[in-house]
């Protein structure tokens, strides 16, 4: 049972307020273990936050009150707390929490993480760690006990979330509303191109190969330019396979982006491949980048091989 002054943990429910831009954001992340105090601290990061696992309660007033840089705005905090935490108490941390909530320079709120306990059971049993509180018992002890401590805290907690149904990425777009962060993608996108000769580019998610497109390298005339170059991007575009292929891989893509960002994807390499490396790649890579930034998804586009793709061809061997 929560605090009745707790936000719930629905979507539709009113966010926490933002501070004052004069009062150092602080946010006390705790719960149960395995609820995702680690997923949501990692979010939080994300979002600008300085965030700390289990440091121990009697050092939280230091790093709070700590100096900044020179000329440096203090950053907002998130501190992770549990029943692992040194010299941990439930009611230890709820004095300290009202002894730090009546300080005008700190906007101080409690992240409470909760889930059911068959849930809870699960997850301990997929990573195959053992409970904190029960390393030689059950999990469903360790779980019961846990609840027991806790509960002091999540009755008064600024903010409780049940995550027992949600997956990583609905947890942190949830987090994201409650907390009222800046909405912004999550999703880091970049695009490479590259030689099919040298090798699949490693931290590739999607590979898409263009060697089926007219080659400009058999054009004496346009060997030595790059896909960067508009006349090869003529020559590459002027392809009756051109038009349908980029419109299929971008119709493919789009509706791909928001259900990665949903299951939490960070980063989305795409790789754009053709035999050198060094035309058709090259340019199908620049569109797709300008189409995506056309679109507002930009995305860090880089070129592995071209320029070892500069030195001439075998005669055997088509290039570009």
């Amino acid at each position: 049972m929560s605090s009745p002054n707790a936000l719930a943990a629905d979507p539709a429910a009113s966010h926490i307020p933002r501070p004052q831009a004069s009062r150092r954001r602080l946010l006390l992340v705790t719960g149960l273990a395995g609820a995702g105090r680690s997923t949501a601290l990692k979010c939080l990061e994300d979002h600008g936050f300085e965030a700390v696992d289990n440091l121990p309660l009697a050092l939280l007033p230091h790093l709070v009150s700590g100096v900044s840089a020179a000329g440096e705005a203090p950053r907002s905090l998130a501190i992770g707390i549990d029943v692992r935490t040194r010299d941990f108490t439930a009611d230890g941390l709820v004095a300290l929490l009202q002894e730090m909530k009546a300080d005008p320079a700190l906007d101080v709120r409690l992240l409470f993480l909760d889930s059911d306990d068959e849930t809870l059971r699960r997850r301990f049993t997929e990573t195959r760690r053992r409970h904190p509180l029960a390393p030689d018992r059950p999990v469903s002890d360790g779980i019961a006990q846990e609840r027991r401590l806790m509960f002091p805290l999540q009755q008064v907690a600024d903010l409780v979330i049940d995550t027992s149904d949600r997956t990583i990425g609905d947890f942190k777009a949830l987090l994201s509303r409650q907390l009222g962060l800046d909405a912004k993608s999550d999703l880091a996108i970049t695009i490479i191109s590259f030689s099919y000769r040298l090798g699949l580019p490693r931290e590739a998610d999607l590979v898409f190969d263009v060697r089926f497109l007219d080659n400009p390298h058999y054009d004496p005339a346009l060997r030595p330019l790059t896909g960067e170059d508009e006349r090869i991007g003529e020559v590459v575009e002027a392809d009756p396979a051109y038009d349908g292929f980029f419109a299929g891989l971008t119709g493919l893509l789009w509706p791909l982006l928001p259900g990665f960002e949903r299951e939490g994807k960070s980063y989305l390499t795409i790789a754009i491949g053709c035999t050198g490396g060094r035309h058709r790649s090259v340019h199908v890579a620049r569109r797709l980048a300008q189409w995506l930034e056309g679109k507002g998804r930009p995305a860090i586009l880089r070129h592995r091989d071209l320029d070892r793709s500069a030195a001439p061809a075998a005669p055997e061997s088509g290039r570009g």
